[in-house]
């Protein structure tokens, strides 16, 4: 049998199975490249979990990055032109720096004047700002009401359906409406009531550092801009840019009625002396690079020198204003975060934080133990929630309300804790709560952590706190876990999730996410 020929290919075949091969090759390159570039994953392996002693963190340092780079081509910049490239560039890098600086801390005193927030000139002195001149110190369903009047006219206990009827008739604010009492330019992150008790000051602080404050107790003055319709003029609002970074709690000095404190992300506490219209830095880190991002802080009831503060690093720091930052006491108590503490009014040595570590804890600073790293309070007792707390708040009276991620407000009750010896070990049962209250605690991005704060000393000796609420409303809580009001009104279209009490009055704030003020008196 003769033998077969070959079968003849033709040109274009010969060329479609060279290029098949030299496809073949270059996928064969990308997988052996991409072997080695993406390491296949290890096969996991089980541990047991095991509870370990907080590790001491060092504290981060700002790393300088240089000005990021952009494309000359994607901007439109005619690659071929130098001068045109090298403008393009200088840009970039001048707006890489004035990015960069807007986030770093200012030291040193701060003239009011020079930081006015949108042309709102600071005048100077008391006067000036027109306060306290002559004054003394003492998953949300929008619109659904969960606490109505129904529920005040069903209340048996005669003495809870009076308290009840006189939180109910708390009026809002009506010279302005909400939205032209803009407080701040940004989100409000945190509040306060000045305690004067003759008119209402409210100052706020919004996420990237301005300060505002407003005096209720105005008056809007008639205008003849428009002769058909009345016309007024609108509300005086002093703002100033005193942080760089959000801040995060106002204090209230005890003894100077032109003295408020303020803390921030930006890693300072400053004081803002309202009769000379200076805001001095009080601390910072010594070190300009040390990122201490203050989350809360407190002033001793029996020490207006001194300050005690919380940070994002699980840190809890005192310091005498009149000795250096370098001399004031960090401890490190836990690997997570503080969102809130607070000090007892009464026992100031008694200390409550919430953690991003699921727990309430109680500690005294009259008993430091450990030496180096490990040196911190004495731990008096814990209790944990299945998910994070966002802050803990003492009442005069000795409770503790807690505002946590697994949708409650609890309440913890310690009338005893005046007696408590230095060092006492709480046993389990007494940090249960004694009252717990279902509230959606589901904020978000865009709002403002809801955190319970209590009235410091109320007139009437009942005990009771205000927080936000998720359909637009501030809720009023006694000690024992009855709610006394749902405070609404018109023109309220977001949440007002920064709620505060007048430390004596039945005065009621609360600021959202637009930098507008809602109050209630």
């Amino acid at each position: 049998m003769p033998p077969k020929k070959e079968p003849v290919i033709s040109a274009f075949e010969r060329k479609r199975l060279e290029n098949i091969a030299a496809n073949n090759a270059i996928l064969s390159g990308i997988s052996a490249t991409a072997d080695k570039i993406i390491p296949s994953k290890a096969t996991p392996t089980k541990t047991k979990a095991k509870k370990s002693t907080p590790r001491k963190r060092e504290p981060t340092k700002v790393a300088h990055q240089p000005a990021t780079r952009r494309s000359t081509r994607l901007a439109g910049v005619d690659a071929d032109n130098d001068t045109l490239k090298r403008k393009f560039e200088v840009e970039v890098e001048a707006a890489a720096e004035k990015a960069k600086a807007k986030k770093l801390r200012v030291n040193g005193d701060l003239q009011l004047g020079d930081i006015s927030v949108e042309g709102r000139k600071w005048e100077g002195g008391v006067d000036g700002l027109g306060l306290l001149k002559g004054l003394s110190v003492r998953g949300a369903q929008p619109g659904v009401k969960t606490f109505d009047e129904d529920d005040v006219e069903e209340t048996s206990d005669e003495n809870l359906k009076e308290l009840r009827l006189r939180m109910r008739n708390l009026k809002m604010y009506d010279k302005w409406p909400v939205a032209d009492i803009k407080i701040v330019p940004q989100r409000i992150y945190s509040m306060g009531f000045h305690p004067t008790e003759d008119k209402p000051i409210i100052f706020a602080g919004d996420k990237e550092g301005a300060m505002g404050i407003f005096d209720a107790s105005q008056e809007p003055i008639k205008t003849e801009d428009d002769e058909d319709e009345e016309s007024y003029s609108d509300p005086v609002i002093s703002a100033f840019k005193t942080h760089a970074r959000t801040i995060t709690s106002f204090q209230f000095s005890s003894v100077d009625a032109n003295a408020v404190y303020t803390s921030s992300y930006d890693s300072s506490i400053r004081k803002l002396d309202l009769d000379k219209g200076v805001s001095t830095q009080v601390f910072a880190p010594v070190d300009a690079g040390v990122e201490l991002p203050i989350s809360a802080m407190d002033i001793p009831s029996t020490d207006p020198n001194t300050i005690v503060f919380s940070t994002l690093n699980g840190q809890l720091g005192r310091h005498d204003i009149r000795t250096k930052p370098a001399d004031a006491e960090i401890w490190h108590l836990v690997d997570h975060k503080i969102g809130g503490f607070s000090l007892h009014p009464l026992q100031p040595h008694l200390v409550a934080a919430a953690s991003l570590d699921r727990t309430l804890k109680i500690w005294d600073l009259r008993k430091i133990q450990g030496t180096g790293d490990m040196r911190k309070p004495v731990l008096l007792g814990e209790h944990e929630s299945r998910l994070s707390v966002s802050h803990a708040s003492w009442s005069s009276a000795g409770h503790i309300a807690t505002s946590s991620y697994d949708d409650t407000i609890k309440i913890y009750s310690f009338p005893d804790a005046g007696s408590w010896k230095a060092g006492v070990e709480l046993f389990d049962d007494q940090m249960e709560p004694v009252h717990k209250i279902a509230h959606n605690n589901q904020t978000g991005r865009w709002v403002t952590i809801l955190k319970p704060q209590w009235q410091k000393s109320p007139f009437d000796g009942i005990q009771k706190f205000a927080i936000g609420n998720m359909n637009r409303f501030v809720d009023i809580y006694a000690a024992n876990g009855e709610q006394l009001a749902q405070l609404d009104g018109d023109g309220i279209t977001a949440v007002p999730a920064v709620a505060h009490f007048h430390p004596t009055l039945e005065w009621v704030a609360g600021g959202n996410a637009s930098g507008k003020l809602c109050l209630w008196m």
